[in-house]
């Protein structure tokens, strides 16, 4: 944790914040506002989720940069990264949810755009998990039991994003930005205890004060028949720009991708011409670079 720079490493809260004079903007800008939106009001309302608040306010969230959502080295770096961050996050905090800042596209992206890059970047993480499926979690995300899963772990990837209009709980200003949250760190707070149930009446009553909106359609409970995990991760303002089934695939099969592609630092493979016959260009056919 906390090797040099600020993109594609690991950074406590006190390290991140002491190194973002040096920084690029985009990543600046994209801390300042997270946040002031995780500590901030609108309209008189904190942010719905006061778990967000807390380990913000106490110093307990982990975050990474990443360059790109669809070039290989940056895409590998952050696998690196998350790896690290499941070793470490117990030892951190209570509860130390990871935040991603990726480095926005030029020019106004709609919905659509948004969509298709979250679910790139899942997909390389599934296919580049050194790690199997877990054995307790289905593969087939219509399913209430479905959760995405990388390292061995099932986690709930939160994403923000800049379309929002109204619903500022999701809104991310700069670009696209993901929470991963292990499901452990919701243990006890499952909707099927009354402490889980307490929080989840809470932070919706929250978010409809703060988002000025109804909570979305989507949002739903973890095992619940009939709720679909994979449509929380970014919620859908568009219907003709939000994918109608989970755009990922998950299997069992592994290993996914070449041996030498699953080992630390694979990224370097792809400085320079070393290892161009490990690349895959398929995971960033038709994406162009962010």
């Amino acid at each position: 944790m906390n090797e040099p720079g600020t993109e594609g490493v690991l950074l406590d809260q006190e390290t991140l914040r002491g190194r973002l004079d040096d920084a690029p903007e985009w990543l600046r800008e994209h801390y300042r506002t997270f946040r002031e939106s995780m500590l901030g009001e609108r309209d008189g309302s904190p942010f719905p989720c006061y778990f967000g608040i807390e380990v913000e306010r106490e110093g307990d969230l982990l975050y990474a940069a990443c360059e790109s959502t669809t070039d290989p080295a940056a895409l590998l770096r952050l696998r690196d990264v998350l790896l690290e961050y499941l070793d470490t996050y117990e030892d951190h905090a209570d509860r130390a949810p990871l935040a991603v800042f990726f480095r926005p596209p030029a020019g106004d992206r709609g919905e659509a755009h948004y969509h298709e890059r979250l679910w790139h970047v899942l997909e390389s993480l599934h296919v580049h998990d050194p790690e199997p499926w877990p054995d307790d979690i289905p593969t087939d995300p219509d399913t209430p039991r479905w959760e995405f899963c990388f390292g061995g772990e099932a986690l709930f990837p939160t994403s923000r994003a800049p379309f929002y209009d109204d619903r500022k709980s999701r809104y991310s200003p700069v670009g696209l930005e993901i929470t991963f949250q292990p499901r452990a760190v919701f243990e006890g707070l499952t909707a099927d205890t009354e402490a889980g149930e307490r929080a989840r009446e809470t932070i919706r009553d929250r978010m409809g004060e703060y988002d000025g909106v109804c909570p979305h359609a989507d949002l739903g409970d973890w095992g619940a028949e009939g709720d679909r995990e994979w449509k929380q991760y970014l919620f859908r303002e568009d219907d003709d720009a939000a994918p109608d089934e989970c755009p990922l695939s998950p299997t069992r099969d592994h290993p996914k991708a070449p041996e030498p592609l699953l080992e630390p630092g694979a990224w370097r493979r792809f400085a320079g011409d070393d290892g161009a016959g490990d690349r895959d260009d398929s995971l960033t056919a038709g994406l162009g670079d962010d």
